[in-house]
């Protein structure tokens, strides 16, 4: 998928696409800019490295190493985020990186969201409502009819910001060692 098929979110529309990323502005007046990157590029890396530093410290109620985060990495690899069966995506606030996350098909019209993400330096102000703009356009690029994602309990900002934007809990679709709650959302 190219930079074009993601669109930008106005602060006043989030459906008017004005430029090739995705952007809403902050409560600070600076706008959050959503574009597909290598998940293996210098800022995605450094995001998802803090992404599971943050969700294996939580789980695990204490400071995670970098070792732990290397092991944590390779356990839970980043499989089908790019083109033409996924995509990564970084957001940038003020042009510093703050916030990633992934989309993957896990078969022709579902798509799972991944390694959703935003710094808590800067939560609340936007990035993740601009990153689920953004994975969700990029579905719809790839051809899903609808996203799912698990989450566990402990992440609870996490199921009301999904909550917040339409998504459902369901049934189980996958087990795995963290999944505690299931949630869809239709893209058509």
């Amino acid at each position: 998928m190219n930079t074009n098929s993601i669109k930008t979110v106005c602060p006043k529309n989030p459906t008017t696409p004005t430029t090739p990323t995705n952007s809403a502005a902050g409560p600070t007046g600076s706008a959050w800019e959503i574009t597909p990157e290598l998940v293996t590029a210098p800022d995605a890396t450094l995001l998802r490295r803090a992404y599971y530093a943050e969700v294996a410290g939580r789980y695990w109620k204490r400071s995670v190493t970098e070792a732990e985060i290397d092991e944590g990495l390779e356990d839970f690899p980043d499989d089908g985020l790019l083109p033409p069966t996924g995509q990564f995506v970084v957001g940038r606030l003020g042009g510093e990186p703050l916030a990633c996350g992934g989309i993957r098909l896990l078969d022709p019209v579902t798509a799972e969201l991944t390694k959703v993400y935003v710094d808590p330096r800067a939560r609340g102000t936007g990035g993740g409502a601009a990153l689920l703009e953004a994975l969700e356009e990029a579905g719809r690029a790839l051809g899903a009819e609808r996203v799912r994602l698990d989450t566990r309990s402990d992440l609870v900002e996490a199921r009301a910001l999904y909550a917040r934007h339409g998504y459902a809990e369901i049934p189980a679709y996958k087990s795995g060692p963290y999944a505690e709650h299931w949630f869809e959302k239709p893209l058509v």
